[in-house]
């Protein structure tokens, strides 16, 4: 309602390098670091302090393997009652893929933790996937957790449509 228009730039060079940003990451896994994104939303109120404990877990969650995390944060998907935060993270990759995997796996599970026990979603417009749906109970609870197992067996009474991902 009282948004400020700042024109069309930004959105234009977003849209020139949409198709192009999965080739960076390849780039950066050669050259040593691994990069990755969170996403979720919360309301106004609740935006600072959670986009600094998103940012804060983040960029200390290697300290203990004396690894620094490069963590830059925007804001997307405004609506009145709140906003998404969409956070990227950058970290060097280990001495093997199972290294790495484990350093990501730290990052990943600490924030999404965070997340859900501190007023944000656990999934945004991306969905919950097989990394996010272990969060998924702590931010909809027992109830939240039935309805959504009834709706999969109600119309996807077959478990066709995502196996074992959202629900088991």
């Amino acid at each position: 309602q009282n948004g400020v228009y700042t024109g069309t730039r930004l959105g234009d060079k977003w849209a020139a390098k949409r198709f192009t940003m999965p080739y960076l990451r390849e780039a950066l896994w050669q050259m040593g670091y691994a990069v990755d994104t969170l996403e979720t939303a919360t309301d106004w109120d609740n935006v600072d302090n959670l986009l600094g404990l998103i940012e804060t877990s983040l960029r200390d969650g290697l300290k203990d393997q004396n690894e620094n995390t490069h963590v830059f944060t925007h804001l997307s998907h405004f609506y009145s009652q709140g906003c998404s935060i969409y956070t990227t993270y950058v970290f060097r990759v280990g001495d093997s893929y199972e290294e790495t995997l484990a350093r990501w796996q730290t990052l990943k599970t600490s924030t999404s933790e965070l997340i859900v026990n501190n007023r944000g979603t656990i999934s945004h417009q991306h969905g919950v996937g097989k990394d996010h749906a272990p969060h998924l109970p702590v931010e909809k609870g027992e109830l939240g957790m039935l309805a959504i197992r009834s709706l999969c067996s109600t119309f996807d009474p077959d478990a066709i449509l995502n196996p074992e991902t959202l629900v088991k």
